[in-house]
């Protein structure tokens, strides 16, 4: 039996014993542990505006990557900038990721502008290749102009934003502030050097081997990189996104409410041809979806519809040019102001603007051209057919007689004396006779 000194030194034992690996866990818990993952690592690329596109790739890459158990996720990044909307998401995906991810701006000549600066300075380690360029994120509006006191608001937000993002990673707060405010930027080497970023490097192998050996502090822990037997793995962005892809440029979703409108209309216009009101509806559902993520003026889009209808009415419509002129000049304003932004990325570039509403007004010149001709062209059916044409005398014709023409005897009347075998052109036709003359051959 335990004597009652003996069981205080045993109770105090357990004590202590359950207290230390108490402790030992809560340290476990709170101090960062090293994680082991795979050798492998996904390489994403991605180059464009910012927006849901760019965001549900992120996601899908950093969730193959997670899946597959990859040491990290390189993301090769080039952008001009986007939605914040968009870029959040990204940046909620960075933060919460349970392996690294490494923004690497490249190839040169590339940039991480506006929406990009953010992205850039949220990732785990950000890499510049040589020639590219990183800053100017001050916030544009993307629905129009904002007065002095919101402008002031979203500003601040931003800020807060970035500053929050800087300060997580150890990176050059004050930069990042000025990056907002002032839309400063700097090359690879300046952002280096001013510790916005953590490397140059010229290609992927080369980051990689910059790499090796660094640690890596992550939420749950930390990671010490390793490329000795690095397997890289590239994820593809996959057809459905390319092609959500190219939707979201404004100038292919003003190209397609363009066809899409003129298309219907035409199948209003003349009903059954079916074709033309086939790809109208296929290309303004497309154009739907590329508008909804976008700011869009809708006074541009109803001028974009009248100039369409302006063009199909010159079909049918004698106005000397007028309609088409119209037309052409509502949607070319209608281009110009369909997106209601000051982000030159998303506004729609004259040069695809101007030639393709020359192309439109010329295919409906051409159209409109062609249905005049015919209109105004000589029948070449029924009895108006005939006149012109030539025949044969079957008897005498002094004046009266018959004819022969197309195969078929006619009635005919001369004024001019015609034997029989001769030949005699149709002047013209009354009822069941026609009225002939000698054909000079």
């Amino acid at each position: 039996m335990l004597t009652d000194d003996k069981r205080t030194r045993t109770t105090l034992g357990r004590g202590l014993t359950a207290a230390v690996v108490g402790l030992g866990s809560a340290l476990c818990l709170i101090l960062p542990t090293d994680l082991v993952f795979g050798e492998d690592i996904v390489v994403a690329n991605y180059e464009g505006v910012i927006n849901p596109v760019a965001a549900e790739y992120l996601h899908d890459a950093l969730a193959y990557a997670q899946t597959s158990s990859a040491q990290a996720l390189i993301l090769k990044l080039d952008t001009p900038g986007g939605l914040d909307t968009s870029m959040r998401l990204m940046i909620k995906d960075i933060t919460g990721s349970t392996i690294p991810v490494i923004v690497f701006v490249s190839p040169s000549g590339g940039r991480a502008a506006s929406a990009g600066v953010f992205i850039t300075m949220a990732a785990h380690v950000a890499a510049m290749a040589p020639g590219t360029n990183i800053g100017a994120a001050h916030p544009v509006a993307m629905g129009g102009e904002m007065d002095n006191t919101m402008k002031e608001k979203v500003e601040n937000d931003a800020v807060a934003y970035i500053k929050s993002i800087a300060e997580r990673h150890g990176r050059n707060v004050s930069w990042a502030e000025d990056a907002v405010r002032k839309s400063v930027s700097a090359t690879e080497r300046e952002a280096l050097k001013l510790k916005v970023i953590d490397m140059i490097a010229e290609d992927i192998p080369t980051l990689l081997k910059q790499l090796h050996g660094r640690k890596i502090v992550l939420p749950h822990g930390s990671i010490t990189f390793s490329n000795e037997t690095a397997t890289l793995h590239e994820f593809p962005m996959g057809t459905r996104l390319e092609l959500l892809k190219i939707l979201s440029d404004p100038n292919i979703a003003y190209l397609l409410m363009s066809i899409g409108t003129i298309g219907i209309m035409a199948e209003l216009y003349s009903p059954g041809t079916i074709l033309p009101g086939i790809i109208g509806a296929i290309s303004l559902i497309l154009a739907f979806y590329s508008l909804q993520s976008l700011p869009v003026n809708y006074a541009g889009a109803f001028l974009v519809i009248l100039g369409a209808v302006f063009l199909l009415l010159e079909i049918s419509v004698t106005s000397y040019g007028l309609l088409a002129l119209g037309g052409l000049t509502a949607m070319t304003l209608g281009g110009l102001f369909l997106i209601k932004s000051d982000a030159p990325f998303l506004q729609i570039s004259l040069s695809f603007l101007l030639p393709t509403v020359v192309t439109i007004g010329g295919l409906i010149g051409i159209i409109a051209w062609t249905v005049v001709k015919s209109t105004r062209g000589r029948s070449i059916t029924g009895a108006e057919g005939m006149i012109g044409s030539i025949g044969i005398a079957r008897t005498d014709l002094n004046p009266h007689g018959q004819i022969t023409v197309q195969g078929e005897i006619w009635e005919a009347v001369s004024q001019t004396p015609i034997r029989q075998g001769e030949a005699a052109e149709v002047m013209s036709v009354e009822g069941l006779t026609v009225k002939v003359a000698p054909a000079h051959r």
